[in-house]
């Protein structure tokens, strides 16, 4: 069955018009045909709220009393049993009369949503539970009626009524809210300007905060990447200099222009760990944007420019803040610089402000090389290769006698430059195609050392030596480029399948998640944390690694949020920019892994919990029965023979008296039954294994069942077993006591022996109605008797008892079907390993 759908009508404040508006969608409803009752409306004696009421279906309400006083509340039995499509119930965060079907009303909402029903609901804002602080600070009132933010949150609809204070306070003074004898009283304190206004804004700023939400769901869903300017959202780039302290204050005031305003300040650093920033004056940054309610984000990004307008897009803002750019006039021969490439790639749908500082102009490092992705050891060879190279190749061949002519100069050449692009990328290749055209110059064309050309045809020659050179490096190093992200695109295509695989399978524990994650990106240790709330402490819910212990996401090297409470800390190095869409992936497995981990461990308690349940009814029924119908035939018997007006004779008084003894001696058989059961569930049967013989033990078992009800065949010669004695025989004991119960009184059970290899089996045969298979497992748990027997005929627990006994001590108790009908119980047990195995002998016919 679907679930029904909530919608909540929020109010600034009591007296808006929550109800009335509820109310009004009722009657829009059932003129569309939609079947809508009232489960529960209070008007508080409000004329205008009660004449919106006729016309509309109520459900009867449930009488309760409490402490002397008589209260109504609603009926939810009621309204499951009429199931209407929609259900109008007012005020979601009353507390419910003691003696309820729950303690709150939002819960009897939840259970009508469960079963399919919509809901139309009421709240005021100053019932929200996070916000009960605030709004006793703002109107000296604590709200004792709460609901869970959740709650409202999972709301598929929210409309919030508001009105104006003045209006507001124009509804009270005539009347239409509270009776004259109040109203002086509520104008002055609880409906003051100031406390409505406030309230006001609070309604509305959670109002704005859910639908922003709605719009990153829908953003979301739709891949929809431009900004829209919905809510101001100010992002400020970060350097690590001392400039950001201006840049944060800056977007600060900016931010406090308009109401709602968010400031997000981002941090990018280059993959390769290369950066001037400065990790105490990052940690000041971070602190200062926190005071001033914004948030600190560290990016990983070689391209900054692009990193930072991906970002700001990720986030929807709509204005971005740099400071002018601390580079020397000759540095700007390396680019245009950050903020001048964001402002002209930013498009129409984000503005860029450039903000002055003390540190403009005073210089900043040289910009890392794009090669550095490379590696360093990488980029050194290629620069070797690329600038030693052709200065060796030059020597080799002007000291060796040999004229191979200007084309094969240029070859071998051009050979070094394909080389140095290989293996350091672009520059190096630029640079040896350029120092290759030198010394062919100098040294191979025509006139020899100097630096001009005499054939114009030699001229055309070193051109298209640079050309091609140049093209071949840039075609080259771009084949590498595109083979390395095709490698890495396979890589991050097998770690996701690896995910998906493991979501569909629910195989991988968080350790092992977490393993892989350390596995996969080379770090030192990895770590979830959570916490439960925004200024609550973090704790760990599972760490990998031999790293230092991680208390905080600020603490890691990489930190990657899991929604608003939870993040995925790593320690080792870095991570560059392309490596965080992989770890989100792992990021939010990480996190469904955890719940569903709780969500099992949960679901353990509950089985457990509920069998434990399970049993105490049952045993209360047994109490209440079993045990009381032997307890009432000794009280029976007990009275009779006190009594004095009664002469019992000598058979009369016999006869009492082994009822007595019956009655007791099947009370002790009950309270046994029970007592062994409670030691099975709790873990406490202890065996002592011994090795005994079945031929002293089976026989023993008997003695509590009539004389010819059974049959014993034990032979002599069967192996000893390893059990416990007085374990054995109480599991014998029962098994055998079931099967007399059910057997005819023609048919006596059969109990028999033999010893299967190692193993020695005792058969209890009975020619009774049997056991379907579907039951021959259920037979075995406790408190279950089969078919009709009599109430009298126990609680249920021989069996369930026998079979515990039996796995106590190693051995095994199954049903089998017994051929031409009945029931046989097969009860193995392990051999001893004192005594031989005798095998039956064979007759010489056989033999010969």
């Amino acid at each position: 069955m679907a679930r029904g759908k909530l919608r909540i009508y929020l109010g600034a404040a009591p007296g808006v018009g929550k109800t009335y508006a509820m109310l009004s969608e009722a009657h829009r409803r059932i003129e569309r045909g939609t079947d809508c009752v009232v489960a529960f409306v209070e008007h508080h004696d409000r004329p205008r709220t009660e004449v919106m009421l006729h016309g509309l279906e109520q459900v009867t309400r449930r009488d309760l009393e409490y402490r002397g006083t008589a209260f109504t509340e609603m009926d939810v039995d009621a309204v499951l049993e009429r199931a209407p499509e929609v259900a109008l119930v007012d005020e979601l965060a009353h507390t419910n009369v003691p003696g309820s079907r729950n303690a709150k009303r939002w819960q009897d909402v939840e259970e009508l949503l469960t079963a399919g029903i919509d809901v139309v609901s009421t709240v005021n804002i100053q019932h929200l539970e996070s916000l009960g602080d605030v709004v006793e600070s703002i109107t000296g009132v604590r709200q004792k009626e709460t609901v869970p933010d959740e709650v409202v949150r999972r709301a598929d609809q929210i409309e919030l009524v508001d009105m104006s204070p003045q209006a507001l306070r124009r509804r009270m003074a005539h009347g239409n809210i509270y009776k004259s004898d109040r109203i002086d009283a509520s104008l002055s304190n609880y409906f003051r300007p100031g406390n409505l206004t406030a309230l006001r804004e609070l309604a509305l700023l959670w109002v704005a905060d859910r639908v922003d939400e709605y719009l990153q769901q829908y953003r979301g869903e739709h891949n929809i990447r431009s900004t829209w300017q919905a809510r101001e959202r100010i992002v400020v780039g970060l350097t690590g200099g001392p400039e950001g302290r201006t840049l944060i204050r800056r977007a600060s005031r900016m931010a406090a222009k308009g109401s709602g305003s968010e400031i997000l300040a981002v941090y990018i650093a280059r993959s390769d760990g290369l950066t001037g920033a400065s990790p105490k004056e990052l940690a000041v940054q971070r602190t200062l944007v926190e005071d001033l309610g914004g948030t600190f984000h560290h990016v990983i990004g070689d391209d900054i420019p692009a990193a930072l307008l991906d970002f700001a897009r990720g986030v929807n803002a709509t204005q971005i803040v740099l400071g002018s750019s601390r580079r020397k006039t000759w540095q700007y021969v390396f680019g245009p610089g950050v903020g001048a490439t964001v402002a002209r790639d930013s498009g129409p749908d984000l503005d860029v402000h450039i903000v002055t500082h003390g540190e403009v102009a005073k210089g900043r490092g040289l910009p890392v090389a794009r090669g550095a992705r490379l590696g360093r050891s990488r980029v050194i060879w290629g620069w070797l290769v690329g600038v030693a190279g052709p200065v060796l190749l030059t020597v080799l061949l002007t000291h060796v006698d040999a004229d191979l002519g200007l084309a094969n100069d240029m070859l071998l050449f051009l050979t070094l430059t394909v080389a140095a692009a290989l293996v350091g990328g672009l520059l190096p290749a630029l640079a040896s195609a350029a120092g290759g055209s030198l010394l062919l110059n100098y040294y191979f064309t025509p006139p020899l050392h100097l630096w001009t050309v005499s054939n114009n045809k030699n001229i055309v020659a070193i051109a298209v030596f640079v050309g091609v050179a140049v093209s071949v490096a840039s075609v080259v190093d771009l084949a590498a480029r595109r083979t390395h992200q095709a490698a890495r695109l396979r890589a991050e295509a097998e770690i996701l399948s690896f995910l998906a695989g493991s979501v569909l399978r629910g195989e991988t524990s968080l350790e092992a998640l977490l393993e892989r994650v350390r596995e996969t990106f080379a770090m030192d240790s990895v770590a979830l944390l959570e916490r439960a709330g925004d200024t609550d402490p973090w704790t760990c819910a599972g760490s990998v690694g031999d790293g230092r212990p991680l208390e905080r996401p600020e603490d890691a090297d990489v930190d990657m949020p899991v929604g608003d409470h939870m993040a995925l800390a790593l320690s080792g190095r870095v991570l560059p920019a392309e490596d965080r869409r992989v770890l989100a992936a792992f990021a939010a497995q990480a996190a469904v892994v955890l719940d569903r981990q709780r969500l099992q461990s949960e679901a353990d308690q509950a089985r457990t919990l509920a069998e434990g349940n399970r049993i105490r009814t049952a045993l209360l029924a047994a109490v209440s029965h079993d045990l009381r119908t032997p307890l009432a035939g000794i009280k029976a018997a007990v009275s009779s023979l006190r009594s004095d007006d009664v002469e019992w004779s000598d058979e009369d008084e016999a006869e009492l008296l082994e009822g007595i003894e019956e009655g007791a001696d099947r009370l002790e058989h009950l309270v046994g039954n029970l007592l062994d059961m409670s030691r099975l569930q709790t873990g406490t049967v202890t065996p002592l294994i011994r090795e005994v013989d079945l031929d002293e033990v089976v026989p023993m078992a008997l003695g509590g069942v009539p004389d010819g009800s059974a049959e014993l065949d034990i032979p002599e010669t069967l192996p000893m077993v390893a059990v416990d004695k007085g374990l054995l025989e109480r599991a014998v004991a029962n098994i055998v006591e079931n099967a007399v119960k059910y057997a005819p009184d023609e048919a006596p059970v059969k109990v028999s022996a033999s010893a299967l290899g190692e193993r020695v089996e005792i058969r209890v045969v009975d020619r009774g109605p049997g056991v379907p298979d579907s039951a021959k497992d259920r037979i075995f748990a406790p408190f279950q008797r089969y078919g009709d027997a009599p109430r009298g005929a126990g609680v249920g627990l021989g069996l369930a008892v026998a079979r515990g006994f039996v796995e106590a001590m190693g051995g095994t108790l199954a049903a089998e079907d017994t051929p031409g009908g009945g029931l046989t119980m097969v009860l193995t047990l392990r051999a001893a390993a004192g005594r031989p195995q005798v095998r039956p002998e064979l007759s010489s016919q056989v033999t010969s």
